[in-house]
């Protein structure tokens, strides 16, 4: 995968080919999914500067909504540009609040590094030895796993989210690990779409590859909307031909 879960953001390769032109055109997307909005980047430039500030102070700071405040927040978190700590602090009564702090000092393309074409290899070797249904078993449980993991990273809401915004959560973590994922809604059916594929080439020669990001919305999908959400269902992918890889609710 292109990050972890520690708030590390997408990793880029910096050369000449292909590759390198994808993986950058995926930080672009993540970075302006996470960006775009003027009062998200307010959001961040202030945290940058009061780091620990909780949602009703940010909210109160820019005229916002706690609500409203809490869905920015939401979305830095997905894409792993902020994290999260429950502490007391001196002079604090009741339950501990829960602080906003910036993941990293910089950010910038400075620490990104060239995806690893060895371990890509190793991988499909893996892949050919366990055999496609032993494959694709492993690939959707590891992508769970990994879904939950992140979906707890960005904390819980108070209440219960709709569909449509735990969709647009899921689709702003899918992004920032190398998707590039949106979401459609023609009002009956929200669709997971996904323009592009960490995996790159692997995933054309292994296309069990996509249960992982199948595995991903399922775990991000679980963590986030609760135990009612609805199953995922992969209607099309890239590695079998089709024009993106879209995944619906």
């Amino acid at each position: 995968m292109a990050t972890s879960t520690d708030g590390r953001r997408p990793s880029v390769a910096t050369g000449d080919g292909t590759d390198g032109r994808a993986s950058f055109t995926t930080f672009v997307t993540a970075v302006t999914a996470a960006f775009g909005d003027p009062t998200r980047r307010d959001l961040y430039l202030r945290l940058r500067e009061e780091p620990g500030m909780t949602v009703n102070e940010l909210a109160d700071a820019f005229g916002l909504h706690p609500n409203a405040a809490r869905h920015h927040l939401d979305r830095l978190l997905a894409g792993g540009y902020i994290r999260t700590e429950t502490t007391h602090r001196a002079g604090e009564v009741g339950r501990p609040a829960k602080r906003y702090f910036c993941a990293t000092e910089e950010l910038g393309l400075a620490d990104l590094a060239h995806r690893e074409d060895l371990m890509l290899r190793l991988l499909q070797r893996s892949l050919e030895i366990l055999g496609p249904s032993l494959a694709e078993q492993m690939a959707a449980e590891v992508g769970e796993a990994f879904g939950r993991d992140l979906a707890r990273s960005m904390g819980r809401e108070k209440g219960q989210r709709s569909i449509k915004a735990t969709m647009e959560s899921v689709a702003s973590a899918m992004t920032a690990h190398g998707f590039a994922a949106r979401t459609e809604d023609d009002g009956e059916t929200i669709t997971l779409v996904s323009d592009q594929c960490p995996f790159g080439e692997a995933a054309l020669h292994q296309p069990v590859l996509c249960a992982v990001d199948r595995g991903m919305v399922r775990g991000l999908l679980s963590e986030l909307g609760g135990p009612s959400s609805p199953v995922p269902v992969v209607v099309t992918t890239k590695a079998r031909g089709d024009d993106a890889c879209r995944t619906a609710v």
